[in-house]
């Protein structure tokens, strides 16, 4: 069991974050899910402020690079093992804030992982 972060969640049936968090909990894993806007995705609310979640084993990131500076620190302070860098999320800065404190950066698609049992 691998709880996940979804940061950048939608509840818009067409983004990919609300097919991964689908996808996620299809697999067994639990989610939590931080988005711009509240609302339920597979039977977990939406949070819009910065929860202190708890065992967050991966965040999987939907956020894109110009605004990912303003959850380095949050997602530093949940102490995940990893973050996954989806298409179009890439940020060298980021990766490297992340490998300063020890935690895993993957640049690789959440959905494509779940799909060949490599999540």
């Amino acid at each position: 069991m691998k709880k996940t972060l979804i940061l950048g969640a939608s509840t818009n049936p067409e983004r990919y974050a609300f097919l991964a968090a689908h996808r996620i909990s299809n697999h067994g894993h639990p989610i939590e899910l931080v988005g711009l806007k509240e609302g339920v995705v597979a039977g977990q609310q939406i949070h819009t402020d910065k929860p202190a979640f708890d065992d967050i084993d991966t965040v999987s990131l939907y956020v894109g690079p110009r605004n990912q500076p303003e959850w380095y620190d949050y997602i530093v302070s949940l102490h995940p093992k990893r973050v996954i860098f989806n298409p179009g999320t890439e940020n060298d800065e980021f990766v490297a804030l992340l490998t300063q404190n020890g935690i895993e950066a993957q640049e690789a698609c959440t959905l494509v992982l779940l799909s060949i049992n490599a999540y």
